[in-house]
């Protein structure tokens, strides 16, 4: 255990010196371009995480590659072990804290809520959330939303973080999702993409 403690911390050095990504990739994580990595968290098996290009991985989430839990299985030809990758596509939002376990695979144009645990792989174009996650929203719908209300880059007006914040945030709506029933939501999300 002692060598996942020293992982973690080579990371947080790396991280602090380079970058996320960086040390994530020194950890064998593969990670695209344009990402932005605020966690140390890719289990005691990071080489079989794949992250592709614009991706957000936020702090506190972590990455399970392995079912501990097969450990308890043995018979006369020894315990059982089992490992799955998992695959996070292109232009995916992963938020605080949440949990990714073994062989899921979140593909394009996604995001995952706070706090969710995502058991089952998501298909493009899905929100979910929830514990287990489940979708929640349509990526096409908060993108439409967030371009027509949200403040853009060139409105960020201000020599520090708390100027530039404080001049958008009073033109900033409050979160209105809709909530859809998310059997109808999946098959749209589905039949958009298959």
């Amino acid at each position: 255990m002692g060598w996942i403690m020293n992982r973690k911390l080579n990371w947080h050095l790396y991280a602090f010196f380079k970058g996320g990504v960086f040390a994530s990739r020194k950890l064998g994580v593969k990670v695209g371009e344009g990402c932005r990595i605020y966690t140390a968290n890719f289990g005691s098996e990071p080489w079989l995480v794949s992250i592709g290009n614009r991706v957000t991985v936020t702090s506190g989430v972590k990455f399970i590659t392995h079912d501990g839990t097969a450990w308890l299985m043995r018979d006369d030809k020894g315990r059982r072990f089992r490992y799955a990758p998992i695959k996070v596509g292109d232009d995916v939002f992963i938020g605080v804290n949440s949990i990714v376990m073994p062989g899921v695979e979140i593909q394009n144009r996604c995001i995952v809520a706070a706090g969710s645990v995502v058991t089952k792989s998501v298909p493009s174009g899905s929100i979910v959330g929830g514990v287990p996650a489940h979708i929640i929203g349509s990526y096409r719908e908060y993108e439409r939303r967030a371009l027509d209300e949200f403040p853009c880059s060139s409105d960020m007006r201000g020599t520090s973080n708390v100027e530039q914040v404080e001049n958008v945030m009073e033109r900033t709506p409050a979160p209105m999702m809709k909530q859809t029933g998310s059997r109808a939501l999946e098959a749209e999300i589905f039949n958009e993409h298959y």
